[in-house]
């Protein structure tokens, strides 16, 4: 339904809100309810749209909030949706950022410093990165060896450019060069045992 005030399009508010805020009664009203409204309307919308932005997957605090701010909503009203929804629970950025790590874990591991340098493009507090990753148990030599061996498992890791490869592989995974060797060297051992 649109508002006219004086005559003139003040602003847009559905039916639903044009009952619950009495407005079919009213003939007078002041600028401050008129400020009072539009601000409801627009924390309402804002937060209806931050929680179906968040039915889709749990998302970082950042994330949410860069999300509101594309779709043009002020930063007092973000802050306040925000607020709102971290005290229900819709956002948990400690939760988010031990989620994110064992489904990276499951689904395309990589070393915690890159688990580090992912979850920090995303908001994530250093804190929390810190307590969470700490509490992360992550063998990264083994996970290492295994990428090496589902990646290049069928190839000879004798070979020069092969063993060159497998080693930029890991390394843009974020793992360290003792960690490389270290999977590598059990790589070529498993392959001698065999």
């Amino acid at each position: 339904m649109s508002v006219y005030i004086d005559g003139q399009y003040t602003f847009s508010i559905s039916e639903e809100e044009f009952l619950r805020l009495h407005l079919y009664d009213k003939k007078d009203i002041t600028a401050e309810e008129v400020d009072y409204i539009q601000n409801d309307l627009n924390f309402r919308n804002a937060k209806s749209t931050a929680i179906r932005f968040l039915s889709l997957k749990y998302r970082s605090e950042m994330e949410t909030g860069v999300k509101l701010e594309n779709e043009g909503f002020d930063n007092e009203t973000i802050e306040k949706v925000l607020a709102e929804l971290k005290s229900m629970g819709y956002i948990n950025d400690k939760i988010y950022a031990q989620k994110y790590i064992f489904d990276r874990s499951k689904l395309k591991p990589k070393a915690k410093k890159m688990l580090r340098y992912e979850l920090e493009a995303k908001g994530i507090s250093q804190e929390i990165l810190d307590e969470v990753l700490e509490n992360w148990e992550l063998d990264e030599a083994s996970i290492a060896a295994g990428l090496i061996k589902k990646k290049f498992g069928k190839y000879d890791l004798d070979d020069e450019k092969i063993l060159y490869k497998a080693k930029a592989f890991l390394h843009h995974r974020g793992f360290c060069f003792s960690i490389i060797e270290e999977a590598i060297r059990s790589m070529k051992e498993e392959d001698y045992r065999l």
